[in-house]
């Protein structure tokens, strides 16, 4: 027996797999290298994502110098961004990249390079104006999100991914922050937060975590229909936060932490 798969991730991609053994499907979007995806369980089956990589396009949002060299939010959290979107991918749940880069896929540099050809779902030139920018990602949303109401959807969730900018001696850890008026963005901040809080008790033992879990009045969060939660995920002026996602292992990381959260909620929802 045949299934037909259509991807959301894929520009065009349509596969079909025997139901009784492992399906891999394709998604360009994460590079060449890494466009395969293997369900590994059903975990987030009937579960939709969308993730907003913060910026892009003519904004490169906050930077900073490593290496002697400028680093660009946008490029790290994109690239946070697609790792989180496969992860969730393999466990059976419909993912939307909203932010977008035609080009770049996954990539294991250090020291990304920063351009400015990302557009929003699914083809739409990003505005240089803040304004119509946040807009447009939210109408993107709201859209897909439409789409899947009245269906079988359990769940639609919005993770926003960012990088602050802080005084360079000024270290935080990745924080969380919801819609006052959502108590599903709360939980699930909450569920995020905590989840981090254990894998660092695990691998760095007496190395503490301070991430905290706020309500605040932004854009995307206030305007956007699924609950959402969005993320700091360090100060990109501090050298020691610089490597959370400079080095490729620890982007991996983030994206897996992250992952494993909305795993942990999706087990309580």
């Amino acid at each position: 027996m045949w299934r037909i798969v259509l991807l959301t991730l894929g520009l065009s991609f349509i596969s079909a797999s025997l139901l009784d053994e492992p399906r891999t499907f394709t998604f360009p979007i994460f590079g060449k290298e890494h466009e395969r995806v293997t369900i590994v369980d059903s975990k987030l089956k009937d579960r939709v994502y969308y993730i907003v990589s913060g910026h892009g396009g003519p904004d490169p949002g906050a930077t900073g110098t490593a290496g002697g060299r400028t680093v660009c939010e946008d490029e790290y959290a994109y690239d946070v961004a697609l790792r989180l979107a496969k992860r969730i991918l393999a466990h059976d749940a419909m993912a939307y990249m909203i932010t977008r880069d035609p080009d770049d896929g996954i990539r294991s540099e250090k020291y990304l390079d920063c351009d400015k050809d990302d557009y929003c779902w699914k083809d739409k030139k990003i505005p240089a104006g803040q304004s119509a920018r946040l807009q447009q990602r939210c109408d993107a949303v709201n859209t897909l999100y439409r789409k899947h109401l009245n269906t079988a959807i359990k769940s639609q969730i919005l993770i926003i991914l960012h990088i602050d900018s802080r005084s360079t001696k000024e270290r935080v850890d990745m924080f969380f922050y919801h819609d006052k008026k959502s108590k599903t963005g709360k939980a699930i901040a909450n569920q995020l937060r905590e989840t981090i809080k254990v894998k660092y008790d695990r691998y760095q033992k007496n190395r503490g975590y301070e991430g905290k879990v706020s309500s605040r009045k932004l854009h995307v969060l206030n305007k956007s229909l699924p609950a959402a939660v969005y993320i700091e995920l360090g100060n990109i002026r501090n050298m020691k936060d610089q490597k959370r996602f400079i080095v490729e292992s620890n982007r991996q990381a983030v994206a897996d932490w992250i992952a494993d959260g909305l795993i942990a909620y999706a087990r309580e929802d």
